[in-house]
C-alpha cells in the first residue's frame, strides 16, 4: 500500500493543518517519530562501528594468509582458509596453521 502524499497535503490544506506543524506526521505523533529517528540513528552508528570492526579483521586475516602464502610458501587449502580467514579473521589463519601443523 503506497501512501499518496499529494493527497495528503490537500487534505491537510483542506483541513487547516500543515502536517508536521500541527505536532503529526501522517498521523503519528512528533515525539514517536522524533524518536523512531534517534533510535534509527543510534542503530547505524552501532552497525558502522560493529561492521568497521569485522571487515578490519577479514582484511587483516587475508594480509595474513597472502604473507604465510607466498612469504613463507606454507601451503594451505585454499576454500576452507579463505572460509575461515572471513569468519575468524587473524585467528582463522592461527587455526589452520595450528592444523597444519599438527597434520590435519
Amino acid at each position: 500500500m503506497a501512501i499518496d502524499i499529494n493527497s495528503f497535503v490537500a487534505a491537510s490544506a483542506a483541513n487547516g493543518t500543515q502536517g508536521l506543524l500541527s505536532g503529526t506526521l501522517l498521523g503519528i505523533p512528533a515525539w514517536q517519530v522524533a524518536g523512531m529517528s534517534i533510535g534509527f540513528i543510534i542503530t547505524a552508528i552501532l552497525l558502522l562501528i560493529f561492521l568497521k570492526r569485522i571487515i578490519e579483521n577479514i582484511i587483516l586475516g587475508l594480509v595474513a594468509w597472502a604473507i604465510v602464502a607466498f612469504v613463507f610458501h606454507v601451503e594451505l587449502p585454499l576454500i576452507p582458509t579463505f572460509i575461515a580467514t572471513i569468519l575468524f579473521g587473524l585467528g582463522g589463519i592461527g587455526a589452520m596453521l595450528l592444523a597444519k601443523l599438527l597434520g590435519f
